[in-house]
């Protein structure tokens, strides 16, 4: 089984700069109008959580098993990126408050896709 090798997703860059987004996230929609409590902010905070979790649950399967947990983390990813920019037409978060946290969310995409080409080698 040389497929098989468990990784320590606390060490994972990749674990720690999701992790660092969904700390992010919850503190930003803590701040959203009640009104959104079920709405927005929940599919924000929802996405958010997923996106370290999802790391978390696959570093300890196979290679490609870890790898599809990873797609569905960055599926996530682009999912929050959607909602950021609606929360900010909502006027929930200001322009640069968002555009900095799309940036985070982009190097963390970025990141991620070549820490995932490193499973398929």
């Amino acid at each position: 089984m040389s497929d098989f090798k468990r990784h320590n997703f606390k060490k994972l860059k990749i674990w720690q700069m999701g992790l660092e987004i969904a700390k992010t996230i919850l503190d930003l929609t803590d701040t959203f109008p009640t009104i959104e409590k079920f709405g927005l902010k929940s599919q924000m905070d929802r996405c958010s959580i997923s996106i370290p979790s999802n790391i978390a649950e696959g570093s300890s399967r196979t290679n490609k098993s870890f790898s599809h947990f990873i797609d569905i983390s960055l599926g996530s990813s682009f999912e929050l990126q959607t909602q950021l920019l609606l929360a900010n037409h909502r006027k929930y978060l200001v322009q640069d408050a968002t555009e900095e946290l799309e940036s985070k969310i982009e190097d963390w995409q970025r990141a991620t896709m070549v820490f995932q080409n490193t499973l398929k080698e």
